[in-house]
């Protein structure tokens, strides 16, 4: 088995905050991600996270992002698109892209958390007949396309201004920045089908087997078999990857709390609900020294398969705790997988 040769590095948060000051968490999530871009991360991601401590719109929150930083690429894993419009959201993705000069790498799922709650809000009518899975995701990247809308001869006045409609404002790269988050062989395939590049994180279906690593090999293995040979995109899996080195002694204990509670999950699967009896398998989190860390890692056959990679923060922990945990993977970690930093563009604080 190959060592991993990692390339483009990337960080996932999920934005908390606490009900009674919602701004300072999500203050001190724009300052994470301008702290791992002068660490020189590829890549910041935010969760889109519906009734939770967490960012109800990525949209918003990027474009926030945006104007912090320069240069890292700008993420969401991922928005359930069952819960949006596939023209709205484009508009505010683009917006948000333009606005981050190109930035923007966008994520998506089918899966509608809270749905019980949240779809009589979202939607008149019976939502529960509308096609809120793949078919809205191909709508929306139609719509970044950025195609006119009506006939040919079809033209909308406004101030100072006759055009043929379409989406405003519009960025042609954006449509080759779509990500879909696939877990089972069914969307594996259909993100391939129709070239979206690929977010796997620790969590998958199992499907004729019970091992996590089998599992994910095996969407990666059926994705690239299935991809158009002329389209060209990029796949990138998550780890929950949590050193200790500069950690203190109490935050060390809290971190090894955090991965024996978490442990059980992994061992067998997991079945969703009654009504649903699909299998999920949870990747092992991964904490300890670095030198442990790594010699895991190299083990992974996952990432000897890939060039990129997504280092997936937990929730609920502090500020200072994210950083010390980027930092150690920027320091310690990634330049043994192979990664390097665009030192040519790193603003030299915190190195």
């Amino acid at each position: 088995m190959s060592s991993p040769e990692i390339t483009s590095l990337a960080f996932l948060t999920p934005g908390n905050f606490d009900d009674d000051d919602p701004y300072t968490g999500l203050e001190e999530t724009l300052q994470l991600f301008e702290y791992g871009e002068r660490l020189g991360f590829d890549g910041a991601w935010i969760r889109q996270r519906h009734l939770e401590h967490g960012v109800g719109s990525a949209a918003v929150f990027l474009a926030a992002a945006g104007q912090r930083t320069e240069r890292v690429e700008l993420g969401t894993a991922v928005i359930p698109i069952g819960y949006e419009s596939p023209f709205r959201l484009a508009e505010d993705l683009s917006l948000a892209d333009v606005l981050s000069r190109g930035r923007l790498q966008v994520g998506l799922s089918t899966g509608m958390p809270h749905a019980e709650l949240l779809g009589d809000l979202v939607y008149d009518g019976d939502w529960r007949s509308f096609d809120l899975s793949y078919g809205r995701i191909a709508r929306l990247v139609d719509n970044l396309r950025g195609d006119r809308l009506g006939g040919p001869d079809t033209v909308i006045h406004s101030p100072g201004n006759t055009q043929r409609p379409r989406l405003q404002p519009h960025n042609p790269g954006l449509v080759d920045r779509i990500w879909y988050g696939g877990g089972s062989l069914r969307s594996i395939r259909w993100a391939a089908e129709n070239g979206l590049n690929l977010l796997s994180g620790n969590i998958v279906s199992g499907e004729n087997t019970d091992d996590f690593t089998t599992a994910q090999l095996n969407l990666l293995s059926e994705y690239r078999r299935i991809l158009p040979a002329d389209r060209r995109t990029r796949v990138a899996p998550g780890r929950v990857i949590v050193p200790f080195d500069s950690a203190d002694a109490a935050t060390r204990a809290r971190y090894r709390d955090y991965e024996v509670s978490r442990r059980e999950r992994t061992l067998k699967p997991r079945t969703m609900t009654a009504v649903d009896p699909k299998r999920i398998l949870f990747a092992p989190d991964v904490v300890g020294t670095a030198e442990q860390i790594l010699e895991q890692l190299a083990a992974d056959p996952v990432l000897s398969a890939v060039s990129e990679l997504r280092l997936e923060l937990p929730y609920e922990f502090r500020r200072e705790e994210y950083e010390q945990i980027l930092h150690d993977v920027r320091h310690l970690i990634a330049p043994e997988l192979g990664w390097r930093p665009d030192t040519a563009q790193l603003h030299g604080a915190g190195q």
